[in-house]
């Protein structure tokens, strides 16, 4: 078996304004960082494009519609100021939750031992009737209401470590007991969410706020000290993984001083906790990381470990 790779042309389709920090470069950075030859054993998959079923195991159908019926024939429509979509974004959008989806279910399957989807928009800041923050739908939340709907998997984790809290999977998870969802980011930050006390419905949400300049030995010590500790006592079946890179201290978005090995190590604890307690299934989605070098560099130490990690 092998690690996926899941990534489509469709993605590229999504042109976001002039000096839009989300913008077109960043997948093709990845794509070249993920082109040289210790990438081929990758099984690259063409992304699919997602069901309106499972979208709306997250989000009602007026959320979808608002998303279709802004789509223009021309040009950008501006959702809110930081999220606009263009012509090609729907498709775009759609084959990122097509993506993870199957990821999911392949993964589940054993077809793969773990899987890395090269997609955008994002999607951890999408809320359950609102479009934000770059992102359309909840990509990694909506995966998540799969494997437990569809597959009757009875806990599945959520780790996200983008350096934003991932508001947007918090909303849609919130009431959902079978989910614990773990977000790492920096506060004070966008979107202003993610404080200790905000804890789920059933105590199922566990936000880890880091204050500005945080670097790897604090990052890796809280892990170690609280992250770890709650995914092996939450035994899921499945652990997926919202993977921000703009922690890193290149990053013009945020102000934490992450670096690649920092990634590196975070991934491979994930999958060895993955390993003890779901045979190791790990579904990983990028989310943020918006300078391009070190978030190419990011990705790839991502991958490179799911590999190694995997069968």
């Amino acid at each position: 078996m092998t690690t996926a790779l899941y990534t489509h042309p469709d993605f590229l389709e999504h042109v976001t304004p002039s000096g839009h920090p989300e913008q077109v470069a960043r997948l093709q950075a990845i794509g070249a960082a993920l082109s040289t030859p210790e990438f081929g054993a990758l099984d690259r998959v063409a992304a699919p494009l997602g069901a309106e079923a499972d979208i709306l195991r997250c989000h009602p159908q007026s959320h979808i519609d608002r998303v279709k019926n802004a789509i223009p024939e021309e040009g950008w429509v501006s959702l809110d100021p930081d999220t606009h979509v263009t012509t090609g974004s729907l498709n775009a959008a759609l084959r990122g939750v097509g993506a993870i989806c199957e990821a999911v279910d392949r993964v589940i399957a054993g077809e793969f031992d773990n899987a890395f989807i090269a997609c955008r928009p994002p999607g951890h800041h999408a809320e359950r009737e609102t479009p934000m923050g770059f992102c359309l739908f909840g990509n990694v939340a909506i995966a998540a209401k799969r494997a437990l709907d569809h597959h009757g998997l009875a806990r599945v984790a959520v780790v996200d470590f983008d350096v934003h809290h991932g508001n947007g999977t918090q909303d849609l998870l919130w009431d959902e007991a079978r989910t614990l969802f773990i977000s790492s980011h920096q506060m004070p930050l966008y979107p202003g969410s993610g404080g200790q006390h905000e804890t789920g419905a059933h105590g199922n949400v566990f936000n880890l706020p880091f204050p500005p300049e945080t670097a790897g030995p604090a990052f890796r010590r809280h892990y170690e000290a609280e992250v770890f500790p709650a995914l092996e006592n939450f035994r899921p079946d499945l652990l997926l993984v919202s993977a921000g890179f703009d922690a890193h201290r290149a990053d013009p978005l945020a102000q934490m001083a992450l670096v690649e090995e920092d990634f590196a190590w975070v991934t491979e604890r994930l999958c060895e906790v993955a390993a003890d307690q779901c045979d190791g299934r790990v579904v990983s989605t990028l989310e943020g990381g918006y300078d391009l070098e070190a978030l190419a560099a990011s990705t790839a130490a991502h991958v490179r470990v799911l590999m190694e990690q995997g069968g």
